[in-house]
């Protein structure tokens, strides 16, 4: 801030940036008091997924999950982010399959047996922001969704044990891409993770592919998304032209798949997740 005394991270950051370094402005990094505020809302959006994991099951539509979360998340206080957020229509993603992620719920898209959905719920909390996701198997499916599910969860995983304080943003895509990759899974790269807590989408871009010691400075207090898309089949996708709003997106080759998301509070030792 203008006036305040350099700090010991202000002046790694300043002479990082000489280096040519891509570094995240002051408001990027939040104080204690932002951290706590957004920490509240991610209990609250936990809360909204624990919910929808007790009732979820084959039979039920979409639009029953989204009434699941808008009430959880309105009778705790809170806003769900998504509702009217540029025209979205709903308080939370459904993707069945191989819809990718912004599900529109809709009372004819019923669960079926051997599904996988993708349920994504942002909250927002007296002000501040989180976003999680979680992946639901319906019933017993077959080995190759299973496994897509599995490593699209270790994906997030192994981004997360990337992300390191002074480390850099590309040092996550890498290693997401990287672990895909062995499975010969495409790694959706139209759609990012952000940064996220007093804004639904902030700086930075969070790209699930990319190459190490590139992108963004990852610097203690910033907060941000790691929320990778794997695909099946090809990277490929496409808005549904059948989607009056515009929203949802398909794979490619509508092969299926799969999303897992946090939100991260960057520390001095690593990254904290906020959405468990």
């Amino acid at each position: 801030m203008p006036g305040q005394p350099l700090t010991d991270m202000d002046k790694r950051i300043i002479e990082l940036e000489k280096r040519g370094k891509l570094v995240p402005t002051r408001d990027l990094i939040k104080t204690p008091e932002q951290i706590e505020g957004i920490r509240r809302s991610g209990v609250v959006n936990t809360g909204v997924l624990d919910e929808v994991a007790k009732h979820i099951h084959a039979g039920m539509n979409t639009l029953e999950i989204d009434k699941i979360c808008y009430d959880y998340c309105t009778s705790h206080g809170a806003i769900p982010a998504c509702l009217g957020y540029e025209g979205f229509p709903k308080s939370v993603c459904t993707s069945i399959n191989e819809v990718v992620c912004h599900g529109i719920p809709k009372e004819e898209d019923v669960l079926e047996e051997g599904d996988i959905v993708n349920v994504d719920f942002t909250t927002i909390l007296d002000g501040y922001y989180a976003d999680a996701s979680r992946m639901f198997i319906i019933g017993k499916t077959t080995p190759e969704k299973e496994q897509l599910v599995r490593v699209a969860k270790e994906c997030l995983e192994v981004g997360a044990e990337a992300a390191k304080p002074w480390g850099y943003v590309g040092d996550i895509g890498h290693a997401v891409q990287k672990h895909a990759e062995k499975y010969g899974y495409g790694v959706v790269r139209d759609l990012t993770g952000h940064g996220v807590g007093l804004h639904f989408h902030e700086d930075p871009e969070v790209s699930h592919v990319g190459h190490r010691n590139t992108g963004m400075l990852l610097v203690p207090g910033m907060v941000f998304t790691i929320e990778p898309m794997i695909n099946q089949g090809t990277w490929k996708v496409f808005i549904d032209a059948d989607d009056e709003y515009g929203w949802e997106v398909i794979t490619g080759d509508e092969l299926p798949s799969a999303q897992w998301e946090h939100t991260f509070l960057m520390t001095e030792h690593g990254v904290e997740i906020l959405t468990y």
